[in-house]
C-alpha cells in the first residue's frame, strides 16, 4: 500500500511532530561512534519516511554490550507522547525465541526430553495419527497448522481475555487433525508455541509466564517486559496502530493475545531486548553448547531447504551469519536480529503493522559489522 500525501493535511504536521518527539526523546548511549549513530539514524528516517509509522524504537548491541537505544516519533499520536528506547510495544512473533530460550533452560536441566512425545508433559494435548514432538513443534514441523481464518478471523483478531491463557490457547487448536506427516513439512505455527508453553509447565512444574519471568527475564535484567494485558495499567505501553488503503494511519483493529503469549503475547522494549540479545551472546541464560543446539536448523523429511531451528531463523548475507526473528499483529511490526560471530546485534520495533521492520534491523546490523545486509528473510 502506497502512502498518499494528497487528501491528507495532517501529514506535513505529524511529520513535524515526529521530527520534534524525536528531538526530545533522550536516548540511551554508551560507546556507539557517533559515525554509526549518524548511519542508523538516517536508516531509521528513510524507514519512517517511507512506512510513515508513528513511532520506533531501535537498539544495539556492540562487542556483546548494550551499546545504545533511543526512540523516533510517538509512541501516543493523540497525545503527542515521544517514543523512547523504554517504551513497550507488541513482540508479536519474537516472542518465540523467548519462549525457546527458556525451553532449552529446562533441556540443558535435563527435566525436558525434546525428542519425546508431547503428550508426555502436556497430557491436555490429545493423540494425534502419529506422535509429535517438542522439537518438531518448537522448529514448526509438527504438522500443527497456523491461525484458522474465515470471514470474522476469531483467532486472529481474537477479543476474548483467558485468565488461563495456556489451557484457552490450547482449545483453539488441539483437536484439530495435522496438517502433514511429523518432521515432514515445514508449517509455520503460533498455535504451536501454546503447546510449546504447555509442556514447558509440565516439564517445570511452574507456569509458563513465571517460569519465563524467573528464568529469562530476571537474569538478563529485562526489568519492563511483560505481558501483554489489555486490562493492566502498563506505563510506557505504546499505542497500536494501522494503516488504511489510502494511506490514512488509524487506530488498530482491537487484539486480545491472552491466548497466545508463548508465541506472540509479550510486550518488550528496545533496551530490554537489546538485554535479551546481551545475555544470550555472553551465556548468561543458557550454554554456549545449548545456544549452538537452539540455532542449528532443522531438515525437514521432504528434504526441503529449512533455514528455521528452534524458536530462531537463521542465515548468511555477505559472509556474516547471523540468527534472527521478526513478528507482526495488529498494531506492532518486529524484528530483532544477531550476527554471534561479530557479537553485534539490532532490534527494531515499530507501532504500526505492516512495516517491514526486519530490513531495517538488517540494515542497523549492516552498520554494526561493516558488512553486506543482514535482514532475516
Amino acid at each position: 500500500m502506497k502512502w498518499n500525501k494528497l487528501g491528507n493535511p495532517a501529514f506535513a504536521l505529524g511529520m513535524a511532530l515526529i521530527l520534534l518527539t524525536t528531538a526530545l526523546a533522550p536516548a540511551q548511549d554508551h560507546h556507539l561512534s557517533p559515525e554509526k549513530r549518524t548511519q542508523i539514524e538516517a536508516a531509521v528516517s528513510r524507514f519512517m519516511a517511507s512506512s510513515h509509522v508513528p513511532g520506533v524504537s531501535v537498539a544495539v548491541v556492540e562487542n556483546g554490550e548494550y551499546e545504545w537505544g533511543a526512540g523516533f516519533g510517538l509512541a501516543d499520536a493523540e497525545n503527542n507522547v515521544p517514543a523512547s528506547e523504554h517504551t513497550l510495544f507488541r513482540l508479536a512473533s519474537i516472542s518465540k525465541s523467548l519462549t525457546a530460550t527458556a525451553a532449552m533452560q529446562l533441556w540443558e536441566q535435563g527435566k525436558l526430553d525434546l525428542d519425546a512425545p508431547v503428550q508426555k508433559y502436556c497430557p491436555a494435548f490429545p493423540q494425534k495419527q502419529s506422535p509429535i514432538t517438542t522439537r518438531q513443534v518448537m522448529g514448526h514441523l509438527a504438522g500443527i497448522r497456523h491461525y484458522k481464518t474465515g470471514p470474522d478471523d476469531l483467532e486472529i483478531g481474537n477479543t476474548k481475555h483467558f485468565d488461563n491463557p495456556i489451557q484457552a490457547g490450547l482449545d483453539f487448536f488441539k483437536n484439530d487433525p495435522l496438517l502433514s506427516e511429523p518432521g515432514k513439512t515445514f508449517h509455520y505455527s503460533t498455535q504451536g508455541y501454546t503447546l510449546v508453553g504447555c509442556v514447558m509447565e509440565g516439564a517445570s512444574g511452574a507456569k509458563y509466564v513465571d517460569f519465563v519471568r524467573q528464568n529469562v527475564f530476571a537474569p538478563a535484567g529485562m526489568d519492563h517486559t511483560q505481558v501483554d494485558d489489555r486490562f493492566a495499567i502498563i506505563p510506557y505501553r505504546t499505542r497500536f496502530y494501522q494503516k488504511t488503503e489510502s494511506g490514512a494511519v488509524q487506530n488498530a483493529d482491537f487484539l486480545d493475545s491472552s491466548y497466545k503469549i508463548p508465541g506472540g503475547g509479550w510486550l518488550s522494549s528496545a533496551e530490554d531486548m537489546a538485554r535479551f540479545e546481551v545475555a544470550i551472546l555472553n551465556d548468561k541464560l543458557i550454554k554456549r553448547s545449548t545456544r549452538d543446539l537452539m540455532w542449528t536448523p532443522l531438515k525437514p523429511s521432504d528434504g526441503s531447504k529449512d533455514g528455521y531451528a528452534l524458536g530462531w531463523g537463521n542465515g548468511e548475507e555477505n559472509g556474516i551469519a547471523f540468527v534472527a526473528h521478526t513478528g507482526g499483529q495488529q498494531g506492532t511490526s518486529t524484528a530483532f536480529t544477531i550476527a554471534p560471530s561479530q557479537r553485534a546485534g539490532a532490534v527494531v520495533l515499530a507501532n504500526m503493522e505492516g512495516a517491514d521492520a526486519g530490513d531495517l534491523a538488517g540494515e542497523i546490523l549492516k552498520v554494526l559489522v561493516g558488512a553486506g545486509n543482514a535482514s532475516k528473510k
